[in-house]
């Protein structure tokens, strides 16, 4: 109930408010990152070799997922943004990781050409396995040490 001297129930303090002071709804459901390509059918081939789910495509834009963690593969190229894109993928076995990335990249033909590297132990507390996409995008599948 408002008081004089009080605030407005209706009207909104805070950053997530509007001009005339009312309350937005400024909640989140979910990121995605965008992923270019330098041939999308090589990468949409190459992603779903590593276990990405495709849940649809059209236009040169594809929803891939990982483990519950989607993302957009798009048809566009700009070498710089690629060669320095990352995504960082937390694992449960950053050796299992490389065994298989080697194996998808040894049996098949996907451009570019993608590579992996052995698994790393880094500063921050991960086992990391580096695997870069056909259009020189880099994935870090990390396994937390110490848990």
């Amino acid at each position: 109930m408002w008081r004089p001297g009080g605030r407005s129930p209706r009207l909104c303090h805070s950053s997530r408010c509007n001009r005339d002071r009312t309350m937005v709804n400024l909640d989140a459901s979910g990121v995605r990152t965008f992923v270019g390509t330098r041939n999308f059918e090589d990468s949409r081939d190459f992603y779903v070799a590593l276990g990405c789910t495709l849940n649809w495509e059209r236009d040169g834009l594809a929803e891939l997922e990982l483990g519950g963690c989607p993302f957009f593969l798009q048809r566009y190229y700009n070498r710089q943004w690629c060669e320095n894109s990352m995504l960082h993928v937390t694992v449960e076995d950053a050796t299992a990781w490389y065994e298989h990335a080697k194996r998808v990249i040894d049996q098949g033909s996907f451009g570019g050409p993608p590579r992996v590297n052995p698994p790393k132990e880094e500063d921050y507390g991960a086992l990391v396995t580096y695997i870069w996409d056909p259009a020189g995008v880099l994935l870090h599948m990390a396994q937390p040490l110490g848990r």
